[in-house]
């Protein structure tokens, strides 16, 4: 009789031999973590062959049974939630604490369950008593989904999750610098779902670009950057797959004149700053009205100096490290440029190598304008440029002369002033006295250079679903 040796944690399930895999490095200490299996084209070959395999009995459950395991997923989420999160922590580089990994691994549950409990019916689209007209959501087939390294669990589930739901079979492809996150996340998908359903594909960028023209896949969603979207764009159309984008960021934040500046600090410091600034919809350029432009200032500028940072499994840090060089050196150098053009830095401004190779102090930027890189480009990092107005009309366009419109904020003591601003950017989702909040009930997507297609809800799902009409 023989025996099967379990492994005794996610981690020891998903890693790869330090012969044959790719060394992970800690994001707080740049030690490694494991090592990642190095998948190839060849292997997403065999993925999607699975996947296509495997996708008409997964459909054929039928949406009872498909949300009956995904409820089931989310309760094994939650009871390893604490493990998920620490190796979340340790690879991105977001500390367990606040709004970061355990609210991460938390978010993924709540959106696992949203996606299995969301109720897709017919829609009669046409009735007129001799004749009917319904709308019916069909599964597409197998969908490839691309991650980002900084939401790595949680946007893979805004991607898996309503896929699976709608009868979908999923091939994913993480970032190059979280895959064991996606992997851990996979590893307990996979414990409820059979087996070519679900399968991460953990390889380099030429595996993403064949993904992107893959013709075994009928649906790409992708998180990322406006660049890289833009060529996902231009190799979908050898397969003519559906696309989901959510790119880029440069979201733009106005307080309107006499705002109660205490009444929304921490809401507007966290909008700039949560998960360390590495979020595609966090506030990147405010705008405030010269009657409180310096009490804002200097109320960021005190939460950025006293904000715990350090790494992630030390308790009651709140702020991490720039997730990778590359980022760290963007963050730097955006700085440097905007105190070279003679802006000035309130708080951080500068590296903490004490805390790390990669940690950047939270930082307050005043006395800066459009034309400076740091405005008009998406720093991605903690750092907010705060710029001064005085006529809400210029504030307006200057929020819109961005090529991108994912999100943007308006912060006031009057709430009908708020939405009128509101309603004249030009973004897909305009938040009143907060920035970045989500809902899995509450459609999320981008305009102009952001993307397009919509997440979450019942639009998510219809999202990634054939639509078909059928009339009698």
């Amino acid at each position: 009789m023989s025996t099967t040796t379990q492994p005794a944690t996610i981690l020891d399930a998903i890693t790869a031999d330090e012969a044959t895999g790719r060394p992970i490095p800690d994001a707080a200490t740049r030690e490694t973590i494991a090592y990642a299996p190095v998948h190839t084209v060849a292997d997403l070959d065999a993925a999607v062959a699975a996947a296509r395999a495997a996708q008409p009995a997964w459909a054929a459950l039928g949406h009872g049974e498909r949300s009956r395991i995904l409820n089931a997923i989310a309760d094994e989420i939650e009871a390893n939630a604490e493990e998920l999160a620490v190796l979340l922590s340790r690879e991105q580089g977001k500390p367990l604490d606040g709004p970061n990994a355990r609210f991460e691994v938390g978010a993924c549950a709540a959106w696992t369950r949203n996606a299995a409990d969301t109720v897709v019916e017919p829609e009669v689209v046409f009735e007129d008593g001799a004749a009917r007209a319904e709308l019916h959501y069909e599964p597409l087939g197998v969908v490839g989904a691309i991650g980002p390294w900084n939401w790595p669990m949680m946007i893979s589930v805004w991607q898996i999750a309503p896929s699976l739901r709608m009868g979908n079979t999923v091939v994913v492809k993480p970032s190059e610098y979280t895959p064991l996150s996606v992997l851990a996340l996979a590893e307990v998908f996979n414990r409820h779902l059979p087996e070519g359903v679900l399968t991460v594909i953990a390889g380099d960028r030429e595996v993403g670009a064949a993904i992107a023209a893959h013709p075994g896949l009928d649906k790409i969603m992708f998180t990322g950057s406006t660049a890289t979207g833009r060529r996902i764009v231009e190799s979908s159309a050898q397969n003519l797959a559906r696309l989901t984008l959510e790119l880029g960021g440069n979201d733009a934040g106005i307080v309107l004149p006499d705002t109660d500046v205490s009444a929304i600090a921490e809401n507007l410091f966290w909008g700039c700053f949560i998960n360390t600034g590495q979020t595609c919809a966090s506030l990147k350029r405010l705008y405030v009205h010269d009657s409180v432009y310096d009490e804002v200032v200097d109320a960021l500028a005190g939460m950025a100096r006293t904000m715990p940072m350090g790494r992630g499994l030390d308790a009651g840090n709140v702020l991490g490290p720039v997730q990778n060089e590359k980022q760290f050196d963007v963050v730097r150098r955006l700085v440097d440029d905007a105190r070279n053009r003679g802006a000035r830095v309130v708080a951080g401004g500068e590296p903490a190598p004490e805390l790390g190779p990669l940690f950047y102090r939270a930082t307050v930027v005043a006395d800066i304008d459009d034309g400076a890189a740091l405005v008009d480009e998406e720093q991605f990092g903690p750092v907010i440029p705060v710029i001064r107005y005085t006529d809400v009309d210029d504030a307006v366009a200057r929020a819109n002369a961005s090529e991108q419109g994912l999100g943007a904020s308006v912060w006031s003591n009057d709430p009908d002033e708020a939405v009128a601003v509101a309603r004249r950017i030009q973004a897909g989702t305009v938040w009143i006295n907060q920035h970045g909040a989500l809902n899995p009930n509450i459609p999320f997507g981008g305009t102009k250079g952001s993307g397009y297609g919509h997440e979450f809800g019942i639009h998510g799902l219809k999202a990634v679903s054939a639509p078909k009409v059928i009339s009698r």
